[in-house]
This record gives structure tokens, sequence and C-alpha cells, in this order.
């Protein structure tokens, strides 16, 4: 993908429906309202995904990114929530045995309840959307930087990019991506969830989130990692002192390896907390909990092919009580 005659990019981390937090973050950065979209002079924004889910205002959240990469302001990749979506509203084929491509379990079922109340009134809305999110790419290379939600893995997308161009996916490889084993699951799954490794049997991390995992998330920027500790990357900690125990040789050969002599890449996902940092100096983790009352933070690239802390911009999210039908002054019904 080619650079575009701009300044530089905004990327901005997961959203998560803090519609009116975005409208302050684009303002602090210097892009105003004109004719309802969000605009700056000289930058353009790439989002990073999971605009939906959780947050009070998924609806302005939506609406604020649709518009700006409809009228060319910004871009923006495909989050796992969006693909969660998809799945979970597109029936799955007669032959599966059930009737969801993300089964309608409780736990699902809670992941995507406040979006689907949100839009409950606006049915055609939510259609729409959704139509869009089928128009998303899994990735953005513009040769300089790149732009993936959760991991890059090389091998993985050049692969995918002789599937689906421009890592755009059509309704088969969605469905095909339901089959286990399959190289659309394992594509979605890796670019949009990362790669996560099982823990022993009978030990679970009760997230700080209300959920109960048996896996953790790992990253893939370790050059030569030899423990669970040298790849671990989620807020909640390894329980009973597995961050010791050494990495098997099938758990090294499903990470992948991100250099220091790749071009910058910009990762969300990771639920980070604190004040930004740079895991590395070519890579930038944007997502810093804002739907937990953190931080959601840009990071303003303006060419260069080391990363500076400095260039994180952020605004914290206050604790909205109720959710409001304040759209920040865009009009959306």
């Amino acid at each position: 993908m080619k650079r575009e005659a701009v300044e530089g990019y905004d990327l901005i981390g997961d959203v998560h429906g803090c519609g009116a937090t975005l409208g302050r973050l684009l303002e602090k950065l210097g892009y105003q309202q004109r004719a309802g979209v969000y605009r700056h002079p000289r930058r353009k924004v790439i989002f990073l995904g999971d605009l939906i889910d959780r947050g009070p205002r998924i609806r302005l959240a939506v609406t604020i990114a649709r518009r700006m990469v409809e009228e060319g302001e910004a871009h923006i990749v495909m989050g796992n929530h969006e693909y969660n979506a998809l799945a979970y509203c597109h029936s799955a084929p007669g032959e599966s045995g059930r009737a969801w491509l993300r089964e309608h379990t409780p736990r699902n079922n809670r992941i995507i309840q406040e979006t689907l109340e949100q839009y409950r009134d606006h049915l055609v809305e939510w259609e729409e959307t959704l139509a869009w999110f089928m128009e998303l790419p899994l990735y953005l290379d513009f040769g300089d930087f790149r732009v993936v939600h959760a991991c890059w893995d090389q091998a993985l997308i050049e692969a995918l990019e002789r599937e689906c161009p421009g890592g755009v996916i059509d309704v088969p490889f969605l469905r095909q991506s339901a089959v286990p084993g399959s190289f659309a699951g394992r594509a979605l799954d890796r670019l949009t969830r990362g790669v996560y490794l099982s823990l022993p049997a009978g030990v679970e991390i009760h997230s700080g989130d209300g959920f109960t995992r048996r896996t953790f998330r790992t990253h893939f920027w370790a050059r030569d990692p030899r423990t669970w500790g040298d790849v671990v990357f989620q807020p909640d900690n390894l329980p009973h002192g597995l961050e010791d125990r050494p990495l098997s040789a099938s758990e090294q050969a499903e990470l992948p390896y991100y250099g220091l002599d790749q071009p910058p890449l910009f990762i969300g996902h990771y639920w980070c907390k604190g004040v930004p940092a740079l895991p590395t100096a070519n890579i930038a983790c944007i997502d810093y909990s804002a739907v937990k009352f953190g931080r959601l933070v840009a990071y303003r690239w303006s060419g260069e092919t080391r990363l500076n802390a400095d260039h994180f911009v952020w605004v914290r999210v206050p604790q909205e009580q109720k959710r409001m039908r304040d759209t920040g002054g865009i009009g959306f019904d």
C-alpha cells in the first residue's frame, strides 16, 4: 500500500465504544469536524480495530470511524471484536451442526451484549455496520510501517495475500474460518487475537474483566525466548510461578518473530496499563484499556524508523455511569 501525501498518521488503539472520548482525542490531535467528519489538514488516522463492545457509546465510535474512513480521512484494520461480531451474526452451514459461526454461548453473548443492546432500535444501521466490517482489511503494509490488530506473522500474511488480496475477506472465507484447523481460521485468529499458549490442566487465570481463562497471551518480539515469562504479554500475571516454565519445542514453533530490522509496527489488542511505553524500538502497542477507564491512546507517526515514546498522545477515559445518546456534535439518527 502506498504512502499518501500527508505529514504523517495518527494511529489510534482499541476504542471499545468510548465514542465521546474518541472525539476528545481527535480534537486533542488537531482534528476538527467539517460536514460531520473529523478532518486534519496534514494528517490521517489509522484505527487499529475493536471499535465495538463494552463501552457506553458504541454507535458513536463506529460512526466517527466509518465516516472518516469513507471520506478518505482515515484507514482501519479489523480487530477480533469486529471478527467476533461477524461470526456471531452469520449463520453456519447446515452440515456444521450449529446455528451460527460463533456459537451463542453465555460467554460469547456477554461479550457482544452491550453492542447488540445499543443497536437494538437501529437494526438497519447494525446490518450496514456488519456489511462495513466485511470491508475492513486484516492488515496494512505501507512499506515503511505496518499495522495489524494483534500479531504480524509475515509467512501467514503472504499466504493470505494470495487468497484475499489486501487482506479483505469475503463471506466464504469467513464461513471457512469456523472450521477447526482451516487456514482461514488460523489467519483470522493469529492476526486479530495473536498467539495464545495453554495453561497446565486445572490451572486458570481469573481475569480482572470477570472472565476465567485457561490460556495466556504472548508477544512475538523475543529473539530467543526460553520460558513463558519471556513471552507473556497481558495485564494478568501468570499463576503459580509459571513464568519460569520452559517453552516446549512445539510452543516455540508457534511463536513468530518480529525483529528490530523490520519496519515500525503498530498493534492494539493487549490491554496495556499505565503510561504508554514502547516494548521495542520498532513496535508500539496502542491499547491502554480505554474502556476500563484507562487511556485512549494515539501514536503520532511522521516517518521515523525508530519509534519514540514521546509521540504517544492520550486522553483519560472518565467513568461515564450512564449510556447517553450524545453524539459529540455528529448526528447519526
